[in-house]
């Protein structure tokens, strides 16, 4: 590549330049031109000031050096397999009086190694510490580098040491380990402009050893008297805690025949009330062992039959006056009924239930004029002794004059309304 920085002589005819970069290892092509030129000679020297043409005169024996084009305006030349020693300030000169020149520099990118990963130990143990440590050599300018984990990148330290002209990079990363890096990919890549085309990049793949974890499982839900149960033997470990075992209250499975254990599963093929007790599972490796229970109790068969959910052959197209209601019945379960039988039931209910309403109507009017009755008609009511007791000395006599009051009682009737 090439960056556009023209240098031109001070007055008169002068020769223009470009600055060059090129990778390691590559070709670069020095430019020099002139726009006004009177048959004067072109020249390239190198940063050591030894001349490499003069015109289209080759004056430097070097392979990797070759002319390019060579005309009274231009003078190209071009340097392949290029090295780091090659880069440094060219010089190109019009040998004008006073001689015309113009520098162009040419940059050299050291190429990064591909990186080497350190520190990784196989397998590792649920626990360790680790630190990998990713190196690469020979960039320039210092390369970066940068850690993923799977496809997440992650953080590491990085350190860079100038060798020369060229720069060592290492970059370190600090792991706990646990049972969830078995099987993850660690990768350190090289970032750098030399590489912009294809980055370089290592990659290690974890593999970590840990103790077993057991859990059970269980299906179906409720286990049933006569139905079958299935408990699986769900165990992590690495390496794989194979095979599992089975045991009953702390012993031995006592059916095998119903009790069938094939691989992590123990199957029931028909249940019952002896199948009640605790059944273990136990896996182990050489990093430890695991066991989980799981406490069975075996419920009644239910008595009652669930409902057919077999339709027949010719189902019965429904009545539409029993569209009424909003109860749909199943044809298998309601047989020869009547289809009109639900809309007759609710009349009857609609009826009983408007003779139930006027009779409550009735009896709440009644005690309501009862009621005003007995409130109009409060008074103070005597015997016939107390009627005639005012001015009687004796019992006999108050009776005597309560007949005789009785006449003007007559007279003093009053009446309610």
């Amino acid at each position: 590549m090439a960056s556009k920085g023209k240098v031109r002589g001070a007055s008169g005819q002068y020769p223009l330049v470009q600055n060059v970069t090129v990778t390691e290892g590559g070709t670069a092509n020095l430019t020099c031109r002139v726009e006004y030129n009177d048959n004067t000679s072109l020249q390239w020297s190198n940063p050591a000031q030894q001349t490499l043409f003069f015109g289209d005169k080759k004056a430097l024996r070097d392979n990797r050096i070759e002319l390019v084009h060579a005309s009274w305006s231009e003078l190209t030349i071009s340097i392949s397999d290029v090295t780091l020693s090659d880069e440094g300030m060219y010089t190109c000169s019009l040998f004008t009086m006073p001689v015309r020149t113009a520098k162009a520099y040419l940059t050299v990118l050291g190429v990064p190694e591909k990186p080497e990963i350190d520190g990784l130990t196989k397998p590792a143990m649920e626990g360790d510490h680790i630190t990998l440590t990713c190196i690469t050599q020979g960039s320039k300018p210092a390369a970066d580098l940068r850690w993923f984990r799977n496809e997440k990148e992650v953080k590491g330290a990085k350190e860079v040491n100038a060798s020369g002209k060229t720069f060592t990079v290492r970059s370190s990363l600090q792991l706990y380990v646990d049972r969830d890096d078995d099987g993850v990919a660690y990768t350190c890549r090289v970032d750098h402009v030399a590489l912009s085309q294809s980055p370089q990049q290592a990659t290690e793949v974890l593999e970590v050893h840990y103790a077993p974890r057991v859990e059970i499982n269980h299906f179906p839900a409720v286990p049933q008297e006569g139905q079958y149960l299935k408990l699986e033997c769900m165990s992590r470990g690495n390496p794989s805690p194979d095979p599992v075992m089975w045991t009953k209250d702390g012993g031995e499975l006592p059916d095998l025949d119903r009790m069938i254990v094939q691989g992590r599963e123990l199957t029931f093929t028909s249940l019952n009330k002896t199948d009640n007790g605790t059944y273990r599972c136990e896996a182990s490796n050489h990093l430890g062992t695991s066991s989980a229970e799981y406490v069975l109790y075996v419920y009644d068969a239910p008595t009652t039959p669930p409902p057919s959910t077999i339709l027949p052959l010719h189902p019965i197209p429904p009545d539409p006056t029993a569209l009424l209601g909003t109860y749909v019945s199943d044809p298998t379960v309601t047989g020869n009924r009547d289809p009109n039988a639900l809309g007759q039931h609710g009349t009857d209910h609609a009826l009983i239930g408007g003779v139930v309403a006027v009779v409550v109507f009735v009896t709440l009017c009644l005690i309501i004029v009862l009621g005003r009755y007995l409130a109009r008609h409060k008074g103070t009511y005597l015997t016939n002794e107390a009627k005639g007791a005012d001015d009687a000395p004796d019992a006999d006599t108050a009776i005597i004059n309560a007949e005789g009051n009785h006449a003007h009682a007559e007279e003093k009737k009053e009446y309610f309304i």
